[in-house]
């Protein structure tokens, strides 16, 4: 009767136990990953686009890849293909936020977004790339200025 009690206590506290634990926590590098998606460099952005393009392969991290691109802004402002930088910097804001470290990191997102709308800009030549450089500050401007700041930090 006792090994069956003790069977049963087991299986019991077995089952509590997998009920406690997160059957989806994420990877204890995630911070870093994040981190290293989120530079200023091409290294970085490259890096990010490439796991966008295979988020499957990263579902284990659990992160938030929703967009809504320039928000109420152009995503392709005059025709520059802002959009892609628009979705990186709602990738880090994002998640960030999930994490409770955002205003810690809010200006490094804000900073590695102007360097990818300067890399866009930098296809450019003439009057043309002096007007997508002006448009790549005003879009910096506004999200130094007007970035969404969670309530609580």
């Amino acid at each position: 009767m006792r090994s069956r009690v003790a069977a049963v206590t087991a299986t019991v506290t077995a089952g509590l136990i997998a009920l406690a634990t997160p059957a989806s926590a994420a990877p204890a590098d995630k911070p870093q990953v994040l981190s290293s998606w989120t530079q200023t460099t091409a290294t970085s952005y490259n890096a990010w686009v490439t796991a966008r393009a295979n988020q499957s392969a990263w579902s284990a991290y659990g992160f938030d890849w929703s967009t809504d691109y320039c928000s109420s802004s152009p995503d392709n402002p005059l025709g520059f293909p802002f959009q892609t930088a628009c979705a990186r910097h709602d990738f880090g804001y994002r998640n960030y936020k999930a994490a409770g470290t955002f205003s810690a990191n809010k200006p490094r997102l804000d900073d590695a977004f102007y360097a990818d709308l300067k890399r866009v800009c930098a296809r450019y030549s003439g009057l043309t790339r002096t007007s997508c450089d002006s448009t790549a500050w005003t879009y910096y401007q506004a999200v130094k200025a007007f970035g969404s700041s969670p309530a609580v930090n």
